[in-house]
């Protein structure tokens, strides 16, 4: 009996441990998967680079690093964009402590290259590719000699900054290096496709999709999060777009110039000044405009309204130096202010003549921007009475005229002038001709 409730104890134990040990197998095969526990930030970089694209990233970057990630993963598709805010992001993506690695899935032409040599390791899709980064102007000319030498300058150590031989990102960025291995020929700026950019070492593998490149870099099991922009970001990256600046800038100045040409207050003004805020808007989301530039033009807004109650045009012209002051801090880079400036000055003079000689102003809406009232002859409006009547009239005067004085014409007291000599009371002279107000005498 003893013996039965002995056996009985001893399989209730071995069923428990048998039971318990099931329970730690899969716990520790958990514990064994390839990158489980480590958190992974996946951000895009789309488009073209600019300030709004650059703020995007400063802030998922931030909040990547405070929530402790284990590694942040950029995806690239662009076309390029403004070298100034391709330094700064390279200057962002420098002081990450956290591991970067730049997944290619498209395009990194231009500053998308610089920004992709910036990370610690790249991947690209099969038909991905990463170069061309030469310097251009907004007109699609090349840069002067001093920014194409500071930015291959730039190039060349982001490359070096990350491990990565010079010479291919100078020949991104300078066309008359000759890489014909590579297809670079002089005059063409080199541009790697996966396998070759493999084979000089800069990327490091080529990947079909975000699944192969977490397991390439041990990250199968983690946890991934997906940044994406906020509706505010995406106003920022579109306003601060180099080709929407001019634009936005050329309609708020129009509106508000075709405003002054109407009465009370219309849609032209209020085009004008929604341009206008979301001008700022945008680049103080970006983080380029911020409150003394806002009050600044708020300053320079009201000095021109003060300018109407004002004599001297001095309040104008402070209150438009102010505006464009304004203007040129907010933007990105100084030069492209000022050129997307003139271009919204050239395009307001050329639409405004336009709208106001040529295409029919004085019709429709616009029959209120101009006072078409003529104070003309037909309509009974005369400055002054024509005595042609008088001319042969004879009379006496009655004053010297020196040359000018008074005569009396059919007992009529009027002004009168000679040709030029002196002509003494009382003597008697004719009307030769009418000029106006000016009666012209001669002594008979």
């Amino acid at each position: 009996m003893a013996s039965a409730r002995m056996k009985r104890y001893m399989l209730c134990i071995m069923t428990v441990i048998v039971l318990g040990f099931a329970a730690a197998v899969p716990v520790f095969s958990a514990d064994s998967e390839e990158g489980s526990g480590k958190l992974i930030y996946v951000i895009p970089i789309e488009k073209e680079v600019e300030m709004g694209l650059k703020s995007f990233l400063q802030r998922t970057t931030s909040e990547a690093e405070e929530k402790g990630a284990d590694h942040i993963i950029f995806e690239i598709d662009t076309p390029g964009g403004a070298v100034a805010a391709a330094e700064q992001i390279g200057e962002l993506l420098q002081g990450l402590e956290t591991e970067t690695t730049a997944y290619i899935v498209n395009r990194a032409l231009s500053a998308g290259s610089y920004i992709a040599l910036n990370t610690d390791n790249i991947y690209m899709k099969p038909h991905a590719t990463i170069g061309a980064s030469g310097v251009i102007n907004q007109d699609g000319t090349a840069a002067n000699k001093k920014a194409q030498s500071a930015w291959l300058s730039a190039m060349k150590s982001a490359a070096e900054s990350k491990g990565r031989n010079p010479k291919y990102a100078a020949a991104m960025a300078d066309p008359n290096i000759d890489l014909p291995k590579y297809a670079a020929e002089k005059g063409k700026f080199l541009t790697l496709g996966p396998s070759s950019a493999k084979e000089v070492g800069y990327s490091r593998a080529t990947v079909n999709n975000r699944e192969g490149l977490l397991k390439k870099l041990g990250l199968s099991n983690a946890d991934v999060v997906e940044q994406h922009l906020t509706i505010s970001e995406h106003i920022a990256r579109f306003i601060t777009n180099p080709v929407v600046v001019p634009i936005l800038l050329s309609v708020a100045s129009l509106g508000l110039i075709v405003e002054l040409y109407s009465p009370g207050f219309g849609i032209p003004g209020a085009m004008g000044i929604a341009a206008l805020v979301l001008f700022f808007y945008g680049h103080a989301v970006a983080g380029l405009a911020g409150m003394e530039e806002i009050i600044l033009l708020i300053l320079g807004g009201g000095l021109i309204v003060a300018e109407f109650f004002l004599p001297g045009g001095i309040a104008g012209l402070l209150g438009a130096a102010a505006i464009i002051g304004s203007l040129l801090l907010s933007g990105q880079d100084l030069g492209f202010m000022v050129m997307s400036i003139s271009i919204a000055f050239i395009v307001t003079v050329i639409a405004s003549v336009l709208m106001f000689k040529t295409m029919g102003m004085r019709k429709g809406f616009f029959r209120h921007f101009i006072l078409e009232d003529q104070t003309s002859t037909e309509k009974g409006y005369v400055s002054s009475e024509n005595r042609l009547e008088l001319v042969g009239a004879e009379g006496k005067t009655i004053t010297p005229l020196r040359p000018s004085g008074t005569a009396v014409f059919n007992e009529e007291r009027l002004d009168v002038v000679t040709e030029g000599g002196f002509i003494e009371k009382d003597k008697r002279v004719k009307v030769i001709r009418v000029e106006g107000v000016r009666i012209v005498v001669r002594e008979i």
